[in-house]
């Protein structure tokens, strides 16, 4: 069908790009131990761009049978649309990268199943409620555009989840962790699931009060959202654009302190979100974003490089209805060489922050943060001495990336996308509520 719909556009003298995806997902869930049900989806959709007398037009359908109702649709769109010059890639040799494991494509029910069943028996406790969910992503994508740039790529992923929650009376503590690969999960990253959930209960049994000042501050993996979606939203293209990112016209500035570094790493074997090329066609490639505090690139998709004047980074993301957006593959944040223990000791006297409550809610692209915690642990003479409820942290990301107190070892692939290691900034706003 992409031929059809490029051929089509071609012969009413406009330039387009279109993305053919297919979608199957197996999933399954279990509450409180058992499995409560199962689901299988599936769905294909194109997505159809042509830039026609100069201007923008778009359509998606998933009834690939009506070629030409998605051109005429297109067509239409761009009757109304935005005048952009965009300059779509050419042919072009596409990068090996393994994003399809055979294995995992193969997984039955049974088999998935199986893997939820072993994490629920590892975690069951009396007074724990158990859930889990394990879930088999297959999918297929071919891209063409008017230019001559075809690429076609299969990918696999495989998510085990799982929860627990323990109610004392009217105290409840809830603990969560999750892991996605291309491939089916081994014994080490189901054990890590197992492990990080038992220690983040263990460590939640006792109740002390909240410190409250300006303190050091742990940040895990999970906790390190709140500070971490500033920066990601700082250095997309079009908040740069837009005129509302901090970093806008500061590449070559050395803006944080000079241990962070952070990159784009499209091309990593067996991640999720790798990619040979980006769903405009435009080859993927490492991208360093900040390199020892300073900052060196922004991503970009084919439009916003346009109207920005400059060059696509290969992060363009489109679904099947809709125009494409900016979109990172792998973000990598440089691990340091500290164990617990050593940022424990780092922290002294204050907090373990590890999941807050209302991320993402209020006024991002500022860097300042407000927010309640929902599992957050003091730390006392570089010790853990129990679970903080009622508590607050703020600060804002920017200025406290500015000076990093210390960055741990035992980084962890969030949504198997980010890879984030333990951090510990100073003079981070704490407060008892």
């Amino acid at each position: 069908m992409i031929e059809q719909v490029l051929e089509r556009a071609r012969a009413r003298g406009a330039a387009a790009d279109a993305l053919l995806r297919d979608t199957t997902v197996l999933s399954l869930t279990f509450e409180s131990g058992r499995l409560k049900g199962s689901g299988l989806s599936q769905e294909a959709g194109l997505n159809l761009r042509v830039v026609a007398s100069g201007r923008l037009g778009v359509a998606g359908s998933t009834d690939l049978s009506q070629a030409d109702d998605v051109v005429a649709r297109a067509f239409a769109s761009a009757a109304e649309g935005e005048t952009v010059a965009l300059a779509m890639p050419g042919a072009s040799p596409m990068p090996e990268v393994a994003t399809f494991d055979d294995r995992a494509a193969g997984m039955s029910v049974d088999d998935l199943a199986a893997i939820g069943r072993s994490v629920i028996a590892r975690l069951t406790r009396p007074g724990w409620q158990v859930n889990a969910s394990v879930e088999r992503h297959v999918e297929q994508a071919r891209f063409g555009n008017s230019a001559g740039q075809t690429h076609a790529q299969r990918g696999t992923a495989i998510t085990v989840s799982a929860d627990v929650t323990r109610v004392a009376g009217d105290d409840v503590l809830m603990a969560y962790d999750a892991v996605a690969t291309t491939g089916v999960p081994d014994a080490a990253e189901l054990d890590r699931i197992v492990n990080t959930i038992v220690t983040k209960m263990e460590r939640g049994a006792t109740i002390v009060d909240a410190p409250s000042g300006r303190l050091p501050v742990l940040f895990t993996p999970e906790g390190l959202a709140a500070v971490l979606m500033p920066v990601r939203q700082a250095l997309s293209g079009k908040s740069v654009l837009q005129g509302i990112s901090p970093l806008g016209g500061k590449v070559g500035e050395s803006l944080f302190d000079t241990a962070l570094s952070l990159r784009d790493e499209p091309l990593m074997e067996r991640r999720v979100a790798s990619r040979a090329a980006d769903d405009e066609g435009v080859v993927s490639r490492r991208l360093s974003l900040i390199e020892r505090g300073v900052v060196t690139a922004f991503v970009y998709d084919l439009e916003t490089a346009a109207r920005a004047g400059a060059t696509p980074t290969g992060h363009g993301s489109r679904s099947t209805f809709g125009k494409p957006g900016i979109s990172f593959s792998n973000l990598v944040i440089d691990p340091g060489a500290l164990d617990e223990a050593a940022l424990l000791a780092e922290v002294g006297d204050g907090l373990i922050v590890d999941e807050l409550i209302g991320v993402g809610q209020g006024n991002v692209s500022s860097g300042s943060f407000s927010h309640p915690v929902a599992l957050a642990w003091r730390v006392d003479g570089g010790q853990i001495t129990g679970r903080v409820k009622d508590a607050a942290v703020a600060g804002n990301a920017f200025e406290l990336l500015k000076q990093i107190k210390a960055i741990g070892r035992d980084a962890k692939w969030l949504g198997g996308t980010r890879l984030v290691p333990p951090m510990v900034l100073d003079g981070v706003s704490v407060a008892g509520r």
